[in-house]
């Protein structure tokens, strides 16, 4: 359900709660409410980027075209042209954050050849 409704950051920074919870991803106004318990990451996820703009939240997890696809049946309207994304929202729950893992998969998927590739190289080396 794709909504022509614009929302303006202070309209969207009022759904901030499980009870309501809205997020912005590239300038469209999502309702994500429903979604809450479903989430895979955890709601925490969620609550932590309620009522604002979560563009880069979403885009660093590396979501799957699945999940670019269930938004669309979020969609209920876009942010008003000239509102500026919030960078900080003040807390509204206290729960321990969980550390992210700072190296991607992609790091990985290039280390590990690269230990392989020089193993390989060293038993060479050393048999001679």
């Amino acid at each position: 359900m794709s909504g022509n409704k614009e929302f303006t950051i202070d309209e969207l920074a009022q759904h901030n709660t499980k009870a309501s919870l809205y997020i912005s991803i590239k300038g469209k106004v999502y309702d994500v409410t429903k979604f809450i318990d479903e989430h895979p990451g955890g709601e925490e996820v969620l609550l932590d980027e309620a009522g604002r703009d979560a563009t880069e939240a979403f885009e660093d997890v590396g979501h799957s075209d699945e999940a670019h696809g269930l938004l669309k049946g979020f969609e209920i309207g876009v942010l008003k042209e000239g509102s500026q994304p919030q960078t900080q929202k003040p807390p509204t729950h206290s729960y321990p954050k969980h550390p992210q893992p700072e190296t991607s998969s992609s790091v990985i998927n290039y280390l590990v050849p690269l230990g392989v590739l020089v193993a390989f190289i060293a038993y060479k080396y050393i048999s001679g």
